[in-house]
C-alpha cells in the first residue's frame, strides 16, 4: 500500500523564464511572478510596480508656470485695487456721514484686508505638502511592509505614498493634494489646506462687505433720478403698468448714472466685481466643503469615479470637518448635555 501511495505521486518539474525573475524596486529583491502581469506588489515590502509606465515628457511646463504666475499677479493686483479703490471711494463718503461710523469701518478693514492678504499668500506661498521620506532600495534596510501600496514615481524617482499624487505643475508629489489651484500658482495639498480654505471665507466676507459699503457710499453720492409721471399709466391693466413703470425706472437710473463722478464709478464697478466673486468662491468653498465633509479630497474623489467607486467607501460625518480643522475629539465632548441624553429605541 505504501508502495501504492508513492507511485501515485505526480511530480511536476517546470522551468523559469527569466523574464519572470523581477526585482523589486522597493527592497531590491527578486521576484518570481506567476505571469507576465505588467503592475505586481511585493510581498516583502509591499512596493507596488508598474512595467507599462513610461515618464512623458513636459513639453508645454514653462506655459504652465507662466500662466500660474500671470494669474498671481492679477489676482494680487485686484486685491490691492479693491483695498486701495474703496479705501479712495467709501472713507469720505463714511466719514462725512458719520466719525464713528468712519473708525468702525476703518477697524473691518483694516481686519478683512489682512486676513484677506495673509490667507492668501500662506496659500500661494507656502509648500503645499511633502510625502514622508523612507528608506527603499535594498533589502537589510527596508522592512517588511514599510513600503506598502507604495508606487515609484517616474518624475521624481522616489517612492510616492498612497497618499500622495505628481502635480505635473509644480514638478514634485504632494501629500494629499486636493487640486492645482492657478490663481495662487499652487497646489492645494496637506500643509496648505487649511489656509486655502481660511482664504476662501476670507475673501467671501470681504466681498459682502465691499457690496454692502460700495451700495451704502454710492446711495449717497448718486446724482438725483427723475421719473416721468405714472400719470399716463392710469388706462392700462396692472401687468403691463409695472412693466412700463419698471423699464422707465431703469431709464431714470441708467441716464443718471451718466453724471455719475470718478468715485461713483469705481463704487459701481466695485458692486458688480464683488457680487461676482461671491458666487465664483461660494460655489468653491461650497465644494470643497462637500469633499471635506466625505472625507476625500478632489483628486481622491476623480480617482474613485474612474474605478467605479473602489472598495473603500469614505464615511460621511461633520467629525471629519471638525479633524479638518485640528478639532480631533467630537462636538458631543464639549456639550455633555448630547452626550448623556437618552437614546430612543424604536421597535
Amino acid at each position: 500500500m505504501a508502495e501504492s501511495a508513492e507511485s501515485s505521486k505526480d511530480y511536476f518539474v517546470t522551468t523559469v523564464a527569466e523574464d519572470h525573475n523581477i526585482t523589486c524596486w522597493g527592497c531590491g529583491l527578486r521576484l518570481l511572478l506567476p505571469s507576465y502581469a505588467p503592475v505586481f506588489k511585493c510581498g516583502w515590502c509591499g512596493a507596488i510596480t508598474n512595467q507599462n509606465v513610461n515618464k512623458p515628457e513636459n513639453k508645454w511646463l514653462w506655459g504652465r508656470r507662466m500662466r500660474d504666475r500671470c494669474f498671481v499677479i492679477i489676482l494680487l493686483t485686484f486685491i490691492l485695487f479693491v483695498i486701495c479703490g474703496g479705501v479712495w471711494a467709501v472713507y469720505p463718503v463714511v466719514f462725512s456721514i458719520s466719525y464713528t461710523l468712519g473708525i468702525v469701518h476703518s477697524i473691518l478693514t483694516v481686519i478683512l484686508a489682512a486676513a484677506t492678504v495673509s490667507t492668501f499668500c500662506l496659500s500661494s506661498f507656502r509648500c503645499a505638502g511633502t510625502p514622508p521620506t523612507v528608506f527603499w532600495g535594498s533589502y537589510p534596510v527596508v522592512g517588511k511592509g514599510d513600503l506598502d501600496n507604495y508606487t515609484f514615481c517616474h518624475h521624481c524617482s522616489k517612492p510616492k505614498s498612497p497618499r500622495a499624487h505628481h502635480c505635473n505643475s509644480c514638478r514634485t508629489c504632494v501629500l494629499d493634494m486636493d487640486h492645482h489651484c492657478p490663481f495662487i500658482g499652487n497646489c492645494v495639498g496637506a500643509s496648505n489646506h487649511r489656509h486655502f480654505i481660511a482664504f476662501l471665507f476670507a475673501a467671501i466676507f470681504s466681498t459682502v462687505y465691499v457690496s454692502i459699503m460700495s451700495t451704502y457710499a454710492g446711495l449717497h453720492i448718486w446724482p438725483p433720478v427723475k421719473y416721468r409721471s405714472i400719470g399716463h399709466l392710469n388706462g392700462f391693466s396692472s401687468h403691463i403698468a409695472t412693466t412700463k413703470a419698471f423699464k422707465e425706472v431703469i431709464i431714470a437710473f441708467a441716464s443718471s448714472s451718466v453724471q455719475l463722478s470718478a468715485r461713483g464709478l469705481v463704487l459701481v464697478y466695485l458692486f458688480i466685481s464683488s457680487v461676482s466673486l461671491q458666487i465664483g468662491l461660494g460655489v468653491l468653498l461650497w465644494q470643497q466643503l462637500s469633499y471635506i465633509y466625505e472625507g476625500k479630497t478632489y483628486v481622491g474623489h476623480l480617482s474613485s469615479q474612474a474605478s467605479g467607486g473602489g472598495d473603500h467607501i469614505e464615511e460621511k460625518d461633520c467629525q471629519n470637518i471638525l479633524r479638518f480643522f485640528g478639532c480631533p475629539y467630537s462636538i458631543s465632548r464639549y456639550f455633555p448635555g448630547l452626550r448623556n441624553s437618552p437614546k430612543r429605541h424604536t421597535k
